[in-house]
């Protein structure tokens, strides 16, 4: 019997995390460089993003007016 782990998130490299949340690569890593940006993780050489993290930046830029600066 093989052993399974339900995964709950699932870690993108920058250019699918741009596009799972609407921005260009060369913003997400932009941001980055800012600290603007959803939280990342560096193994290595590498830079991944968990999706929940992506899901919690991007509901922290939820507004109900243009003029609502957060």
């Amino acid at each position: 019997m093989q052993k399974t782990t339900p995964f709950k998130t699932q870690r993108l490299r920058t250019e699918n995390a741009a596009y799972y949340c609407g921005l260009s690569k060369s913003t997400l890593d932009k941001y980055r460089l800012t600290g603007e940006g959803p939280i990342f993780l560096k193994i290595g050489r590498s830079i991944a993003y968990d999706t929940q993290d992506l899901d919690t930046w991007l509901k922290s830029k939820r507004r109900t007016s243009t003029s609502d600066v957060g």
